[in-house]
């Protein structure tokens, strides 16, 4: 007797997961499924799905991948992420409106949120900030599908920004970040992008660490007196 097939949703979320999930696809990703919890993967079935079921299927397959990719995958097979929330209004900038400022992104899988892991959020929300105004002022959505380089594709479509606040990276992705001259954050508590985009603005207006200053533009004698004045402090 033969299976029923899998419904649409279900296998949207599947495909959301396998783009998680690096060097996974989505036929890897389904036979993992079945041997952990039996095909169909209904709905009933995924939301008992734990991280632990997808490392020990199929005599491990999963066991090694990035554990940070593997809570997000099962975040989304289990319908907790909100594929359907839009994203936030953008703000008008042109280019020279915001002296002394430097571009933020932020991963974010809901609404105004930083709630995303680098290699399967659904968007990155990029922000102009200086240290007295902040602006949305784009909202990028990575379509990797045909990457050969996940994390190389997601790091280029940032490049113009100097930092990147996430929820959660990998190793070999933050390398990947930091080798296009940007500076990950990682921040496991998430919550509202725009306070932390506000928490980087006061680091601005004060004594900003020699890595910001330099994404700020600033001239290394500069640089040199904010780390003299930060361990003065």
């Amino acid at each position: 007797m033969s299976e029923a097939p899998i419904s649409d949703a279900i296998a949207l979320r599947i495909a959301l997961a396998a783009r998680a999930l690096p060097d996974t696809g989505v036929a890897r990703l389904i036979r993992v499924i079945e041997d952990a919890i039996g095909l169909p993967p209904t709905t009933k079935k995924l939301e008992r799905l734990e991280v632990d079921d997808l490392k020990a299927a199929l005599g491990g397959e999963l066991a090694d991948a990035d554990a940070d990719a593997l809570k997000a995958a099962v975040t989304i097979l289990r319908g907790e992420a909100n594929a359907d929330a839009d994203p936030p209004p953008v703000e008008p900038y042109v280019d020279g409106d915001m002296p002394d400022s430097i571009r933020v992104a932020c991963a974010s899988d809901n609404d105004e949120l930083l709630d995303g892991h680098f290699g399967s959020a659904r968007r990155f929300l990029v922000y102009q900030v200086s240290a007295s105004e902040n602006r949305l002022i784009d909202v990028r959505t990575p379509d990797d599908s045909d990457a050969e380089d996940k994390n190389a594709y997601r790091a280029q479509v940032i490049a113009d920004c100097q930092v990147l606040c996430v929820a959660s990276i990998g190793g070999p992705a933050a390398a990947k970040v930091i080798k296009a001259d940007i500076h990950p954050i990682k921040d496991p508590m998430g919550g509202s992008a725009r306070d932390r985009i506000v928490a980087l603005q006061q680091v601005l207006a004060s004594k900003a660490p020699p890595w910001l200053a330099k994404a700020m533009g600033r001239a290394p004698e500069e640089r040199v007196r904010f780390a003299r004045e930060a361990s003065e402090a």
